[in-house]
């Protein structure tokens, strides 16, 4: 199974969307899936929530997808905090992961990509190389909220091929 983790707790976030991108796109090619929102959920202390979407989202999964938006220069804090909380051995150690990062401005959060990469082989993770970068992430989107932008498409889609055999 693989597990798609939106990397924040933002209400109406662009990261939601391209994160539902994937499970959408994953999902036409028949790969089981479980999405991850952080939105609402307390990661500040192991509890009985957490511990279900960890249960059920975290520990079944071979494969990860991260699309985390840039804060700073770097990752959400709450994504960080959900990495402090959960069981790492159980959660993490030896799984693969997918990087994809989103930012308004020109740099798709790239120094926030190399720090979650940091933290993910410190937690004993295997991270595809090809971690994309997605820029300008507000004027992709058409009216209805989905990706409209073909090239943001084709390197979604490519990168997901490339991964689906990693």
């Amino acid at each position: 199974m693989y597990t798609i983790i939106s990397g924040t707790n933002r209400a109406d976030s662009n990261t939601i969307k391209v994160a539902r991108h994937y499970e959408q796109l994953l999902n036409q090619k028949g790969i089981e899936t479980a999405f991850l929102s952080l939105l609402g959920l307390n990661v500040l202390e192991r509890n009985p929530e957490f511990e279900k979407a960890e249960s059920e989202k975290l520990i079944p999964a071979t494969k990860f997808i991260f699309v985390s938006p840039e804060y700073n220069g770097s990752i959400p804090g709450v994504l960080k905090a959900m990495f402090d909380i959960s069981d790492i051995q159980k959660a993490w150690w030896g799984k693969k992961a997918l990087l994809t990062g989103v930012s308004t401005g020109r740099a798709g959060n790239l120094r926030g990509m190399e720090h979650l990469t940091g933290i993910l082989h410190y937690l004993k993770m295997f991270v595809h190389p090809d971690k994309l970068p997605i820029s300008v992430v507000n004027k992709l989107f058409n009216e209805h909220g989905d990706i409209a932008d073909k090239a943001t498409l084709k390197a979604i889609e490519t990168q997901v091929d490339e991964f689906i055999n990693f």
